[in-house]
């Protein structure tokens, strides 16, 4: 049995509700109402996006990033950008980007590596960690702003989850399988 999968960090009440009112300022730019703005309580950060895997390898990636992730300390995710982009050539995103500071990189880089370990085909052509605000079929007429409204928060990165996510009429439905907590920043 195949299901849709990606490691992603969960956010904090206080920061899902300050995106969720800077993703109310964004509508103004959709104009052709095209976005379907995704409901604040799916808002997370995704590291890696593994596309559809088999249910047999769940067991294999938690082993893997377990191992992987032992000694990975929490840190800061600044959370400064929103971007348009075209994430492949049915499907593309408004999302807010965090700093890609090297704490945030080294984590991609980690999750990306225990995909491979755990014998998924990962490819990542194009990714940016980054939180959905908003999705738009690959073809639409979205035009982005010169100058997009400010974004500025910081979230703790504490643990790592890998969500499945259960495509449904009006948007996914993320259902946790394991959570891997990462060492405390203190």
């Amino acid at each position: 049995m195949k299901i849709r999968a990606f490691f992603a960090l969960t956010l904090p009440d206080s920061v899902v509700r300050w995106l969720a009112d800077h993703a109310d300022t964004l509508c103004e730019f959709d104009r052709k109402t095209e976005v379907h703005w995704v409901d604040s309580d799916r808002y997370h950060l995704t590291l890696c996006f593994l596309g559809d895997i088999n249910l047999n390898k769940v067991d294999d990636l938690e082993r893997c990033a377990r191992e992987s992730l032992k000694d990975f300390t929490s840190f800061q995710v600044h959370i400064n950008q929103t971007e348009f982009y075209k994430v492949n050539k049915g499907l593309s995103l408004i999302a807010a980007l965090p700093d890609l500071n090297a704490e945030l990189d080294s984590l991609h880089s980690v999750m990306a590596d225990v995909t491979q370990e755990a014998g998924v085909d990962y490819k990542e052509k194009g990714f940016k960690p980054h939180i959905t605000l908003g999705r738009l079929p690959g073809n639409n007429k979205f035009k982005s702003p010169k100058k997009w409204p400010s974004v500025d928060m910081f979230s703790l990165a504490d643990s790592v989850v890998l969500f499945q996510s259960k495509p449904c009429e009006d948007g996914s439905i993320y259902t946790p399988l394991f959570e891997i907590p990462l060492k405390d920043l203190s």
